[in-house]
C-alpha cells in the first residue's frame, strides 16, 4: 500500500489555510465570529499558521448544543479558527483516502450523497430481483451510537495505514482529543469527524466487499444496507460483520435497528422508504415539515426563513413519489397567505 509522507508542510502553507479558511466561511459571512476574525485575516491565518509549523496549536473547546430536527442530536461547534485547521487538514489529506473508499460509500464526498444513494438502491433492487420479477431481501443494518463509539487509537493506527507523516498524525490527534477525555468519539457538527468517520468505516466496506464477496452494499455514514435473493446468506454475514466490528473496530451493530427484511416490503434507507415501484418520504420527515408550517403560521418563523425551509424540503421531497403531498401543502400555504393579505 502506498503511503505518504512530508504532508505538514502543505496542510501549514500560507496558500492551503487562505483556502481553508474561504471554505470554512462559506455561508457564514454574516456571523460575527467570521466578521471577527476578518478584522484582521492574514494576520489570524499568519499567526494560526506560526502555531502549526511550531506544535504549539491547540483547538478551543467545543461549544455544545442540543438540536431537536426532527431527534434529539448532540452538536459540538468548533471555534471558526479550528474550523480553519479542519478544511486545511481534510483538503490535503481528503483525496489521498478518497482514491481508497469504495465507489458505494455515498456520504460526504464529491459527486455523491443521498440521491447518488438512492439511485444505486434502485439500480441493485432490479439486478437483484431480475427487473422488479423475483423476490429478494435486505440487510439494513445501523451502527450504535457510531459517533460516540469510534475509537481513537484504531483510527489513528487506520490513517497511519496511509499517513506516515508523524507531524499530521500529531495534529489529527490534538483534533480528536479536543472531543473526549476518553480516547473515544467524535463531536457531530465538525468536518474531521464527518471525514473519519468515512476513514474508520472504509475498513467495514472492504470486508463486506472483498471478503463476504458482497455485490450489492451500500453505505452512507453508519447507515448501510447488503441485497442478496437468500434470507440465509445476509443472516451469516450479519454474524460476521458483527464480529468483525467487535473484534476489529470496537463497534456493535444497533439491535432495533439491523434486520433482514423483504425487499418489497419497503426498505428505509437514506430519508426514504423504498418499495419496488415507489419511494415515499419518512413520516417523520412529513411531521417535521408540517411542525415548522404550524410555527410559521403562529409567527414563530418569519416568512423569509419559512421560504427557505420549504424551498429545501419541496426540492428534497421531489425525490419521494410525493406530488399530491406538496401540492395540498402549497395550498394550504396560499390559503393562509390569501386570509393574512
Amino acid at each position: 500500500m502506498k503511503t505518504y509522507n512530508n504532508l505538514y508542510g502543505q496542510i501549514c502553507s500560507m496558500n492551503n489555510l487562505a483556502n481553508a479558511w474561504r471554505n470554512a466561511r462559506k455561508g457564514k459571512t454574516k456571523k460575527k465570529y467570521v466578521a471577527e476574525f476578518e478584522q484582521d485575516t492574514r494576520e489570524n491565518l499568519l499567526n494560526l499558521r506560526r502555531e502549526l509549523l511550531n506544535q504549539t496549536y491547540k483547538p478551543k473547546s467545543l461549544v455544545n448544543f442540543i438540536l431537536r430536527d426532527p431527534k434529539t442530536r448532540k452538536i459540538s461547534k468548533s471555534d471558526f479558527r479550528d474550523r480553519i485547521v479542519h478544511h486545511a487538514l481534510v483538503r490535503v489529506i481528503g483525496p489521498i483516502f478518497d482514491k481508497i473508499f469504495i465507489y458505494d460509500s455515498c456520504a460526504n464526498r464529491i459527486g455523491k450523497g443521498n440521491l447518488f444513494a438512492l439511485k444505486r438502491f434502485d439500480k441493485f433492487k432490479r439486478k437483484i430481483t431480475d427487473n422488479l420479477f423475483k423476490e429478494a431481501f435486505c440487510l439494513k443494518a445501523d451502527i450504535k451510537h457510531y459517533f460516540q463509539e469510534v475509537d481513537h487509537e484504531c483510527l489513528l493506527k487506520i490513517i497511519k495505514q496511509k499517513v506516515t507523516d508523524e507531524k499530521v498524525i500529531w495534529l489529527i490527534s490534538q483534533i480528536l482529543k479536543n472531543s473526549s477525555s476518553e480516547n473515544k468519539s467524535m463531536p457531530l457538527g465538525n468536518l474531521t469527524s464527518q471525514f473519519f468517520a468515512n476513514v474508520y468505516l472504509n475498513e467495514l466496506d472492504y470486508f463486506v466487499k472483498h471478503k463476504l464477496k458482497s455485490k450489492y452494499y451500500i453505505r452512507y455514514v453508519d447507515d448501510f444496507i447488503i441485497l442478496h435473493k437468500s434470507r440465509i446468506q445476509l443472516k451469516i454475514w450479519k454474524l460476521r460483520i458483527e464480529e468483525f466490528l467487535r473484534e476489529k473496530l470496537k463497534l456493535e451493530l444497533h439491535p432495533d435497528k439491523s434486520r433482514i427484511i423483504l425487499l418489497s416490503r419497503g426498505i428505509d434507507f437514506v430519508g426514504f422508504r423504498n418499495f419496488y415501484y415507489f419511494r415515499l418520504l419518512r413520516k417523520r420527515n412529513i411531521r417535521n415539515m408540517e411542525r415548522k408550517i404550524g410555527l410559521f403560521i403562529n409567527g414563530d418563523i418569519l416568512e423569509l426563513k419559512f421560504i427557505e425551509i420549504f424551498q429545501g424540503w419541496n426540492a428534497y421531497s421531489k425525490w419521494a413519489d410525493s406530488y399530491i403531498l406538496r401540492r395540498e401543502i402549497s395550498d394550504c400555504l396560499t390559503c393562509f397567505k390569501e386570509k393574512t393579505i
